[in-house]
């Protein structure tokens, strides 16, 4: 074996090489220089993130492992972004992991994450279907260990126990389709089966194993009907668990979705994968603005907004060319900073004062009135209102889709679904807003002060969203990296 082969997986390594360091940090280290830990590994994964972004580590394609795994600029910039977003997690979690029931355990946090996300780096670099599944099950089982982190809350054990077997569940789906795609094709590279397809008849075989496939990433997009466990979830996980799973596990599924679609199953996009796509994304959007609007735990009504979120996302994969790709990529970057903005408030308000439901945010304007406008700033951008960065993300999302390979009236259809739903999400987005602003409390939440984790990380996604939303270079350079 040509050991040099793992020079191709620079990213991994370096993470790999966080990960160590914060193992051994956790392992080796004092009892009373346990309690730097949150703060070392977030200036560890900093480090790591900064030099993603300075010093690119391929500037041209490569594979290793023969074929097997795959890399490239874009895939350099894809992991980068879901960096940014694990980095602020790890910011927004530090004074969660130093209460007293979970400082004992923080180090297995961080460490879980880190190895989740390596998981994911395997998920969207891998070339072939065992590499995949390798990475996919490398993300999923950590997730259910960091959902049941809370173990003396009932909720936490209820959401790791339906996260787990909806995980289970979906992996059996996604192989069942991946065995018939093998019998089909003979092989399970991307490649192999991309040229297969082209010599073979679009039977009923090859539409069930692409919609048996299809159905396996809805589950971990949380793509309607596949969504049913995502509320359940989101209110009994912790909150630094939560906005963990709302962004960085969709953002990195969804790539993961992009590239199997057009690498392995590219060839089947107009006989096959475009209509169960369209349909997808259509229930996805509708059925998660429905259900958002019911809502009044804030988790459970940002879970059915994430859900409406992913058919946006699913709607950059419409346009299947390099501006769908840049697209997908800002939308998922903005999403990332107005969504961890949200549960930033959340998280700094549920330590306070333990309160999560949206009656409880009835006159924080007057009580808070900083985060009231942070929240609000992350409503408008997730709504899609001008000049905030959720705005010129969905216009790309939207501009990409008309673009892309799709004819006919279905694809107008399509898009103006999605904008009518656009105007649709603007009402429960608002409510939050109205509750924040208009609506008084007899009982508000009490005047109080975020810690600097706290208030770091939602400055970050506050610079985020505006900065994103002024600033045009961002677009730009994704696009240039695509091209």
């Amino acid at each position: 074996m040509d050991y040099s082969q793992f020079l191709a997986m620079k990213q991994e390594i370096g993470l790999l090489i966080v990960f160590l360091l914060v193992f051994l940090y956790d392992t080796f280290f004092s009892k009373k220089a346990q309690g730097a830990l949150p703060v070392v590994t977030c200036v560890v994964f900093a480090l790591y993130t900064l030099f993603g972004f300075i010093c690119p580590c391929v500037k041209e394609s490569a594979t290793a492992f023969g074929g097997m795994y795959f890399t490239s600029p874009v895939l350099v910039a894809i992991k980068n972004i879901l960096n940014v977003g694990a980095l602020i997690v790890m910011i927004q979690a530090v004074n969660w992991a130093d209460t007293d029931f979970i400082k004992v355990r923080r180090g297995e946090f961080y460490e879980l994450m880190l190895l989740t996300l390596f998981g994911m780096y395997l998920m969207m670099s891998s070339n072939h279907f065992l590499v995949f599944v390798i990475g996919l099950e490398t993300a999923s089982l950590p997730l259910a260990a960091m959902v049941a982190f809370n173990k003396n809350h009932f909720e936490s054990h209820e959401a790791a126990v339906k996260y787990l077997l909806t995980a289970v569940f979906s992996s059996a789906i996604m192989l069942m389709g991946l065995s018939l795609v093998y019998a089909t094709a003979g092989t399970l590279y991307y490649d192999g089966i991309f040229i297969a397809m082209i010599y073979s008849d679009i039977n009923v075989m090859v539409v069930v194993a692409l919609a048996f496939v299809m159905a396996g990433f809805g589950f971990k997009l949380s793509l309607v009907p596949f969504h049913l466990w995502t509320a359940d979830v989101y209110q009994g996980a912790p909150t630094p668990v939560t906005s963990y799973l709302s962004v960085i596990s969709k953002g990195s599924a969804a790539f993961a979705f992009l590239v199997v679609l057009t690498q392995a199953f590219g060839f089947l996009y107009a006989d096959a994968w475009e209509w169960m796509l369209y349909a997808l994304i259509i229930l996805t959007i509708t059925v998660g603005n429905l259900f958002a609007m019911r809502q009044r735990n804030m988790k459970r009504f940002l879970a059915f907004s994430s859900i409406s979120q992913a058919g946006y996302i699913m709607l950059a994969i419409v346009g299947l060319n390099e501006m769908g790709v840049s697209a997908l990529m800002f939308y998922v970057l903005v999403y990332i900073f107005s969504n961890l903005a949200a549960f930033g408030v959340i998280g700094s308000i549920e330590h306070a004062a333990g309160k999560v439901d949206m009656d409880d945010y009835n006159g924080l304007y007057k009580t808070n009135p900083r985060l009231a406008v942070t929240m609000m700033l992350a409503m408008f951008s997730l709504a899609g209102i001008p000049p905030f960065a959720g705005f010129f993300s969905k216009f790309f999302v939207f501009t990409s889709a008309l673009s892309g390979p799709g004819t006919g009236a279905a694809l107008y259809v399509l898009v103006l679904i999605a904008l009518i739903n656009t105007i649709i999400s603007l009402y429960y987005y608002l409510l939050v807003v109205k509750a924040m602003f208009i609506n008084d409390s007899e009982t508000p939440i009490a005047t109080f002060r975020s810690t600097f984790a706290q208030r770091l990380g939602m400055w970050v996604c506050t610079a985020g969203i505006l900065g994103l939303g002024i600033v045009s270079y961002f677009y730009d350079y994704l696009l240039t990296v695509v091209e």
